[in-house]
């Protein structure tokens, strides 16, 4: 059988697994094995799966993982997020849109702690969401505010989808980081110039607060600003000694969740629950990834030695003389269609095997083409049918909130978000700056 047709049936074998609801890692997992085992008998199958369980192991990095999931476990379920909000309640309820534009700061904050859309969206949904409503700001907006917010999860750092590329792609860890956090500040400031445009054109879309309701006395706001910057104290002391090349990336992760724990302790909020429900968290998720990423070297072993990427690079530029940057283009259009009924980490182990060999040999930036994966997933957690933040927020949100306006919420901001790959494309310095700046010193 030709090396091309397996490759092809490997594919399809694995999308119908996935769209039976298999898990994500076991679909994958089991094609690669199977694959390995009918291409190079029983000593060549069970080397595939041995040699990638050893590389998971050894890849150093991959500590991180579990540091910063804790470290941003233990300051959502220890409220600290809560403090944040009301700090922004005071500070922004005067401007037109003000809770809104806070709620987009809130996100960036949150994403600085977590590295997963679900905790934005959580906190958002449960804590601002209703304060908006409340206040009369319109229903459309601000649903579409929470989970564009939350989707920066992902992308800013530290961001747990990007050290599953980064082990996919056998990319620096700590580069990707850098490399995200300028586009994500830059599509957060995008959002909140959105905001503040459309209440300026309509203030009804969001109502200034009054007086009386942001007069809470210095004493207040002085507490609460200390409350809300605590966050910040954290991250600042955990990436200033990393930037600085004072600490590796590992040490900078257990720095971070060592300061978050103790900043509980301090407020008085670490109780026995809080402990338990942030380890178990951490253990959860951190074994999902690890088991993902598992797979996805098993599977990317397979196609390495099926020479599938040679093939695909000699159809798309030898024998159909397509351009790279229309290549790349059909790539994002790729995950864009994908999104519609995958989640990010199925987009990636699926696509990966080829996209990842395919960019590096079409002289792309693998760190560069971390990050536009990254913002086409944030795309594509906001695209119908599947949508993943569509559906958290279907689950969170109050009655009120229909599922058709979930679907009309995100219109806007899916444009914002398009606009910001387009920006990233044209420019990729804006993503590659920071990181050859510091790993250049």
């Amino acid at each position: 059988m030709p090396y091309e047709l397996i490759a092809i049936l490997m594919f399809s074998t694995m999308m119908l697994m996935l769209l039976t609801g298999q898990r994500v890692f076991g679909a994958i997992g089991f094609v690669a094995v199977i694959a390995a085992l009918f291409l190079w008998g029983d000593r060549g199958g069970y080397d595939i799966g041995f040699s990638a369980a050893i590389k998971l192991m050894r890849w150093y990095p991959l500590l991180t993982l579990p540091m910063f999931i804790f470290m941003g476990y233990v300051l959502s379920e220890s409220k600290i997020a809560d403090d944040l909000y009301k700090m922004f309640h005071v500070f922004m309820g005067g401007v037109r849109g003000g809770l809104a534009i806070g709620t987009i700061g809130l996100m960036v904050l949150i994403s600085a702690m977590n590295g997963l859309s679900v905790a934005g969206m959580a906190i958002g949904a449960t804590i601002a969401l209703p304060e908006l409503l409340k206040r009369n700001y319109d229903k459309l907006m601000v649903t579409g505010v929470i989970q564009a917010g939350s989707s920066l999860g992902i992308l800013v750092p530290p961001s747990v989808v990007l050290v599953l590329y980064a082990m996919i792609a056998r990319q620096p860890v700590g580069q990707l980081w850098l490399a995200g956090a300028i586009p994500g500040l830059m599509m957060a400031t995008m959002f909140i110039i959105y905001i503040a445009i459309r209440c300026r054109i309509n203030p009804e879309l969001g109502p200034a607060l009054s007086e009386e309701e942001r007069d809470v006395g210095w004493p207040e706001k002085l507490r609460l600003l200390r409350a809300g910057l605590l966050p910040v104290v954290i991250f600042a002391v955990m990436m200033v000694p990393f930037v600085n090349g004072w600490t590796s990336l590992v040490e900078s992760s257990a720095i971070g969740a060592i300061a978050a724990f103790l900043a509980a302790i301090l407020k008085g909020r670490m109780t026995r629950q809080v402990f338990e429900t942030s380890v178990r968290q951490t253990l959860a998720i951190t074994c999902m990834f690890m088991w993902i990423i598992l797979a996805a070297l098993a599977f990317g072993a397979v196609f390495d030695g099926l020479g599938a990427v040679k093939a695909i690079e000699n159809l798309f530029t030898e024998q159909w003389g397509l351009n790279p940057w229309v290549i790349l283009i059909l790539m994002q259009l790729s995950f864009l269609v994908m999104g519609t009924f995958l989640d990010d980490t199925a987009m990636l182990v699926i696509v990966a095997p080829l996209y990842v060999p395919l960019v590096g040999a079409l002289g792309f930036d693998l760190v560069w083409y971390g990050v536009l994966y990254t913002i086409t997933c944030q795309i594509a957690y906001m695209t119908p049918p599947f949508g993943y933040n569509l559906f958290l927020m279907r689950a969170m949100a109050p009655p009120e909130i229909t599922i058709t306006d979930i679907y009309r919420s995100i219109i806007p901001f899916v444009g914002v978000m398009i606009l910001a790959l387009a920006v990233v494309m044209l420019f990729p310095q804006i993503a590659l700056w920071l990181p050859n700046y510091v790993y250049g010193k």
